[in-house]
């Protein structure tokens, strides 16, 4: 008891001006204040991006996070191209902040993004940040509409050359991301398709259609 006591108090006493700190007492102010610590106490370096999961999907929050992480990849990986599908876009994250600010980034990069949808009222009326981006970049952007489309055949989707989205079930907001190529170039071939059927709408210079 006598010899616990001891060693108690021992912990306390002050160290000598001058004296370097104990490398285990440098750990555990550090790790008191909160930082991540290393092996030899020294403060791990920031994570690198994580790669764009192949994963499946379910619920709206997925979705929209996935998609708030794609546009994040591609202002920081400069992509070329993406391409978005969906019948309307109302539940898609356009108008967010976030999503804002990394297109602009994109967009500094020269990148190209067309936009298919059935109608785009929702997306102006939803999405007010996005609408100014689309009548800026008119340069970047391409909007193609399919009025006749049924809204549940209209894929949603987010397809570039290296990673795509589908949103398989657009009710329960189900589907996968891949960066198979195999699974790329079978959706852009529908994506092409449907352009195909596709006309000009969403013009930059009138926000009426």
């Amino acid at each position: 008891g006598l010899l616990h006591h001891g060693v108690e108090q021992n912990q306390h006493i002050a160290r000598p001006v001058g004296q370097p700190e104990p490398p285990q007492h440098r750990l555990a102010r550090r790790r008191l204040a909160g930082g991540d610590v290393g092996p030899a106490g020294c403060a791990d370096p920031p994570h690198p991006p994580q790669p764009l999961p192949s994963c499946r999907f379910s619920g709206p929050s997925e979705f929209q996070q996935l998609l708030r992480d794609a546009f994040e990849t591609a202002a920081r990986e400069g992509w070329k191209e993406m391409v978005l599908c969906d019948a309307d876009f109302i539940d898609w994250p356009l108008g967010e902040r976030a999503v804002f600010e990394s297109l602009n980034a994109w967009a500094t990069g020269g990148g190209r993004l067309t936009l298919l949808a059935r109608r785009y009222g929702a997306l102006r009326q939803g999405h007010a940040r996005f609408v100014p981006r689309r009548t800026r970049c008119s340069h970047l952007i391409e909007a193609r509409g399919c009025p006749p489309a049924d809204p549940l055949d209209l894929p949603s989707v987010l397809w570039s050359p290296g990673w795509m989205l589908h949103r398989v079930d657009p009710v329960r907001s189900q589907g996968v991301t891949s960066a198979e190529a195999e699974r790329r170039v079978v959706l852009r071939e529908t994506l092409n398709e449907w352009l195909r059927q596709s006309s000009p709408a969403f013009p930059a210079t009138t926000l009426g259609l």
